[in-house]
C-alpha cells in the first residue's frame, strides 16, 4: 500500500511511503543500480546500507542469463544471494530489447534475443520475464514492455503501445498465478505497470489511461533519457503526470542526473535509478552539493581537502582529493571503490534531503536552491 503524507502547494511533489513485504520504501528514493547483483565499483549490501540505500535494483536479463535465476531461487531468492535483505526491484527484460536491438526479434509473443555472451538463443515473453522474477524473489517486479528508441516513428509506436499493454496483462495474470504457488519464495510479489509512448504526449497519455485500468502495485514511465533532450523528458512528465493513480507509486526508469531527479520530483515522481553515479564515479567524475567534479584534473594532485566536506561517506571521512584522484590515474581499485561510494552516499542524502524538505514544508526554496547549482560545475 502507498501512503501520501505530504504534497507541495508551489507543484507537484510529493512525499509518500510504500508498503512491501521486505520493508517500508520512503519517498522519493533513488535506488542503486546492481545490475549483476553487486554495485560496480567493488561495494557490497553492507556498503550500501551504510550510504542510506533503501533499494537494490538488479537486472532480470542479466541474471537470467549467468548465475541463472534457477540457481538464485535455491539459493533464497535475491536477499539469500546477496545478503541484501531490504527491497529488491527487478526490470523485466524489456530495456534490453532498447539495448540489444542487433541482437533481437519481437514478436508477439515475445522477443527472441541472441544471448550478448555467448550467442545463445533465448527468448523472453511476459509469462517468462514474471517467471524469472519470482524465481528471483524480488520485492517488486516491473512488467515486461519495449522501450522504444528516441525519436521513433509515431504509427510504430502506436502499435507497439498496444502491445505493451497486451503484455502487461498478461503478466498480471502470470504474477497472480505464481503467488499461489508453494514454491514461490515471495508471494507477495509487487508489480508495476510501465507507460511508454517515445516523445508523442497523446500516445503517452492512452497508454497510461490504458494500463491504468489494470491493477498494479505502481506505474513506471520507461522510454525517457534515450535520446530524447531533458526538456523533452519533463515536457513528457508533466503532460502524463495527471493521469496517473495518485494512490500508487510513481517511477521514472533510468534517470538521471541530480538536477534530473529534482526537476522529476518537482513534476510528481517518486522513484528514480540510474548507473549514472557508479558509472561516472569509475572515472572521476563526482557530485557534490557545490556542483559536479573531475576529480582527474590536475589541480586535485595537491588538495588535501575532502571530495565534499559535506558528506559522511567513507572516501569524505578519511581521505584526501588528492590520494583519491591518485589511485584513480593509476587505476587502483580502491580508487574506484571510495569513488562510487561517494557518488551512491551523494544520491541516497539528495532523495533524503528532498524528502526532509517535503515533511518539513520548504521544498520549493530546496529546489530553487538546488536545480540549477547541482548541474554546474564545483568551482572549488
Amino acid at each position: 500500500m502507498f501512503i501520501l503524507k505530504a504534497t507541495d502547494e508551489n507543484c507537484r511533489a510529493r512525499r509518500g511511503a510504500l508498503e512491501t513485504p521486505h520493508g517500508v520504501i520512503e519517498t522519493p528514493v533513488f535506488m542503486n543500480v546492481a545490475t549483476c547483483g553487486a554495485i560496480k565499483g567493488g561495494l557490497s549490501a553492507e556498503d550500501l546500507e551504510a550510504a542510506g540505500c533503501q533499494v537494490m535494483l538488479s537486472n532480470t536479463y542479466h541474471l537470467h542469463l549467468r548465475p541463472g535465476d534457477a540457481l538464485v531461487h535455491e539459493l533464497g531468492g535475491l536477499q539469500g544471494f546477496t545478503g541484501w535483505k531490504k527491497p529488491t526491484l527487478t526490470d523485466s527484460g524489456g530495456f534490453q530489447v532498447f539495448s540489444l536491438a542487433g541482437l533481437r526479434r519481437i514478436k508477439e509473443e515475445g522477443v527472441y534475443f541472441a544471448s550478448h555472451i555467448d550467442g545463445k538463443r533465448i527468448f523472453m515473453g511476459p509469462e517468462e520475464s514474471m517467471q524469472i522474477q519470482s524465481n528471483l524473489a524480488s520485492t517488486i517486479a516491473m512488467a515486461f514492455d519495449e522501450c522504444i528508441a528516441n525519436p521513433a516513428e509515431y504509427n510504430y509506436t502506436k502499435k507497439s503501445i498496444a502491445r505493451t499493454t497486451r503484455w502487461l496483462e498478461r503478466c498480471r495474470a502470470e504474477m497472480t498465478r505464481l503467488n499461489t504457488l508453494e514454491s514461490t519464495i515471495n508471494r507477495g510479489q509487487m508489480l508495476f505497470g510501465i507507460n511508454q509512448g517515445s516523445t508523442f504526449a497523446d500516445l503517452r497519455i492512452e497508454h497510461m489511461k490504458q494500463i491504468r485500468e489494470i491493477d498494479c502495485d505502481g506505474y513506471a514511465i520507461g522510454g525517457l533519457a534515450v535520446g530524447e533532450s531533458a526538456e523533452e523528458m519533463y515536457y513528457i512528465i508533466e503532460e502524463v503526470e495527471p493521469y496517473m493513480p495518485t494512490d500508487k507509486p510513481r517511477y521514472l526508469m533510468g534517470v538521471g542526473t541530480p538536477q534530473n531527479i529534482l526537476e522529476a520530483v518537482y513534476r510528481g515522481v517518486d522513484f528514480f535509478d540510474c548507473v549514472m553515479p557508479s558509472r561516472n564515479a569509475r572515472h572521476g567524475n563526482l557530485f557534490t552539493w557545490n556542483g559536479k567534479m573531475n576529480l582527474c584534473n590536475e589541480k586535485y594532485a595537491l588538495d588535501s581537502r575532502p571530495i565534499d566536506e559535506n558528506c559522511s561517506c567513507p572516501a569524505c571521512r578519511h581521505h584526501s582529493r588528492a590520494y583519491i584522484r591518485h589511485l584513480i590515474k593509476a587505476k587502483e581499485a580502491l580508487g574506484m571503490r571510495l569513488a562510487v561510494a561517494h557518488n551512491l552516499q551523494f544520491y541516497n542524502d539528495l532523495t533524503a534531503k528532498i524528502r526532509e524538505a517535503l515533511d518539513g514544508g520548504y521544498f520549493y526554496s530546496f529546489y530553487q536552491k538546488y536545480h540549477d547549482l547541482l548541474a554546474e560545475r564545483n568551482p572549488d
